[in-house]
């Protein structure tokens, strides 16, 4: 299939609202670029998923994200990013278009690791889905081997941030249960990274209930340096990228119920476009019978 890649936006996928934070990241820090953020809302939490269902609904997502113009596509989930980008970016780029790239959260976080801990002894808070993944325990031992890394999954965080009820002392004893469990497996941690883009929203709280002398890692900050490290390597890709500043989001959910959610994401009005992605499933499943 052919593709238009003059002026083309930056896409960037979540299954649902967290993405929302690393979209806020990049627009601060790469503000002159064009982006399209779309959200599988309708169809989340991810989490809990199998992962040929995951990668099935990332894939197309992804799909739709190309379809619109987009020759980078972010995908800003780390369920997405553990359960689906490898095989998206192994078997089907080469199919769909080599030119084309997509990259996720999990590495960029990774890589900065390294020097934000010095006991070496790394937790990871984030989805049931991401934790039993053990994708962050793998990106990084490929960089820093001698990093020990301990998971807990905090499965209500989210319910709890996507129901507008992070802010509530009822939060409290959630953020602080899971937080003591972590350290409770691995008292040496000295960093915490934030697993799940949602996470941020529960910020105060996090901060609040983690001991004294422990670094707590939101991604959003890394993700977009890595971002503007990679336009700069690959300038290829970066001259293609559009540059209006523009910012478009489109949803599976209601766009109104979305507006209302993002706002508290994004700190600005949304105004989102609602889509259906069942034709790009029927895409894929052509693809693959052909």
């Amino acid at each position: 299939m052919d593709y238009e890649l003059k002026e083309a936006p930056i896409g960037v996928f979540d299954s649902g609202y967290g993405g929302l934070t690393i979209l806020h990241q990049m627009r601060s820090l790469l503000p002159q670029y064009d982006y399209i953020y779309l959200g599988d809302n309708a169809r989340a939490p991810y989490g809990p998923r199998s992962f040929d269902v995951v990668y099935r609904f990332t894939l197309e997502a992804v799909r739709r994200l190309f379809s619109m113009g987009c020759r980078l596509v972010i995908i800003a989930c780390n369920t997405a990013s553990a359960k689906a980008l490898r095989t998206i970016q192994q078997n089907d780029l080469p199919r769909i278009d080599p030119a084309r790239r997509v990259l996720g959260v999990i590495r960029p976080t990774a890589e900065c690791i390294g020097r934000l801990t010095l006991t070496r002894h790394v937790g990871v808070l984030a989805t049931e889905g991401t934790i039993k993944s053990g994708s962050y325990g793998m990106e990084i031992a490929k960089l820093w081997p001698d990093i020990k890394v301990t998971g807990v999954a905090c499965p209500l965080w989210v319910p709890l941030i996507e129901n507008n009820e992070y802010d509530t002392p009822g939060a409290d004893y959630f953020v602080k249960k899971r937080i003591d469990e972590l350290m409770m497996l691995d008292g040496d941690i000295d960093a915490i990274i934030l697993g799940c883009t949602h996470y941020p929203l529960l910020l105060d709280k996090i901060l609040k209930h983690t001991p004294r002398g422990v670094r707590v890692i939101p991604q959003g900050e890394y993700v977009a340096q890595s971002l503007k490290d990679y336009l700069r390597r690959h300038p290829e890709i970066e001259a293609a990228c559009a540059k209006h500043g523009t910012c478009r989001y489109l949803t599976t959910e209601n766009s109104d119920k979305f507006n209302d959610s993002a706002r508290i994401f994004m700190h600005e009005p949304v105004h989102a476009e609602t889509i259906f992605l069942a034709d790009e499933l029927s895409a894929d499943k052509q693809s693959a019978d052909e």
